[in-house]
């Protein structure tokens, strides 16, 4: 039998410009009274809606994580006011039976019986510190199209400096390109693009030279380039601005980043995004597995009739599964501590790279949970 564990709580139903919310008044009986009233998403109402959680004596409120309409109840309520913020899949109401009204009592009949699975949200500082890492990742993500965007147009002007630097977006390549630009016909000055070589690529300038050879930038190119140019400079301006910042605020955490890069294949700027994802109190995650599953590295249960069917990782942990893939992938290279290079190995013999690459993530975040919870080093043994 189902215990009774909130006498007295409050459903919320969520959207952009309005909320259902219901509080159910339960007695020692088990009969629930249901008190339903809307409110607007504005401020004024907001306030409202905090009044009258605190009129009638309720402290806990279950809210549907609905994109980020729920973030500007859940500042006025943090505070003073327990909050269960859950997935729509674990509170969605019976179909053909579903109104907004409905829906609030739904998720308040759900929350009082302790049926809710919640989900899990940072202290103030860690959300403050993930959203610059995920603005910064952003960011990365779109310098990565302008430098795809770039070498697409080098390639249409049969400019093949691709072909012949390892870097062909770096100082060399893009001195070479603006004089490129600058010039009005096809002359080409070698001397001049001499000048515009540093270190390893003056050893390659005759090949350079052949490389730029009859290059036809059309106007529409060159305006794009020039562009894409400057946008690539601004987005690092950006991203410098973000890391600086991202040091600050990190600081009083700065010894767990100190441990993280014990790890082999995490730097400073991973173990700092995998911080202000996780935060650093490892008590809200029931145990590690719980955490890999969080960030989307657990394969998933699906077995009917004792048949198991497919099993492929779930869709969470956006930001953080691909940062730990790549840090995975850095960790196999490692030749000064060759710990998840043998396991790598081992795993890609029987299954093939890419569940071999998520077993080693899986492996990471696992170590991270314990290195964090303990305050300890990575210890391969």
């Amino acid at each position: 039998m189902v215990k009774l564990k909130y006498p007295v709580c409050c459903g919320v139903d969520v959207h952009k410009k309005s909320f259902v919310a219901t509080i159910a008044l339960t007695d020692r009986y088990e009969n629930s009274q249901y008190l339903v009233r809307t409110f607007s998403t504005m401020n004024p109402d907001l306030l409202k809606f905090h009044d009258w959680l605190i009129q009638h004596q309720c402290r806990d409120v279950c809210m549907e994580s609905t994109g980020k309409y729920w973030i500007p109840i859940f500042n006025y309520l943090e505070d003073d006011i327990r909050v269960c913020l859950t997935h729509p899949k674990y509170v969605r109401a019976i179909k053909g039976k579903k109104t907004d009204k409905k829906d609030s009592k739904w998720i308040v009949d759900l929350f009082k019986l302790d049926l809710v699975r919640s989900s899990f949200i940072p202290p103030k500082d860690f959300r403050q510190l993930r959203e610059l890492t995920r603005f910064r990742y952003k960011l990365v993500g779109e310098r990565s199209a302008e430098k795809n965007r770039i070498q697409n147009c080098m390639t249409i002007s049969n400019i093949g400096l691709g072909s012949i630097l390892s870097d062909p977006l770096g100082r060399s390549s893009m001195e070479v390109l603006s004089y490129l630009i600058a010039q009005k016909d096809s002359t080409l000055n070698e001397e001049e693009i001499k000048k515009r070589l540093y270190r390893t690529a003056k050893n390659k300038s005759i090949e350079i030279i052949e490389a730029v050879q009859g290059y036809n930038i059309q106007p529409d190119t060159s305006m794009k380039l020039v562009l894409g140019k400057d946008h690539i400079d601004q987005l690092n301006e950006m991203i410098q601005k973000i890391d600086v910042e991202l040091l600050v605020r990190i600081e009083p955490y700065y010894d767990y980043v100190e441990l993280l890069t014990t790890i082999p294949g995490i730097s400073k700027q991973s173990a700092i995004m995998v911080l202000s994802e996780i935060g650093v109190n490892m008590d809200v995650f029931d145990s590690d597995k719980q955490l890999t599953s969080w960030c989307g590295l657990t394969p998933a249960n699906n077995e009917s009739a004792g048949k198991k069917k497919s099993v492929r990782i779930s869709k969470a942990g956006t930001y953080l599964k691909p940062m730990m893939v790549q840090c995975a992938l850095a960790a196999v290279k490692s030749k000064k501590e060759p710990y998840f290079a043998q396991k790598y190995f081992a795993i890609k013999k029987r299954r093939g790279h890419k569940k071999a690459i998520i077993a080693i993530a899986r492996m990471m975040m696992t170590s991270i949970y314990h290195m964090v919870k303990n305050h300890q080093a990575f210890q391969p043994s």
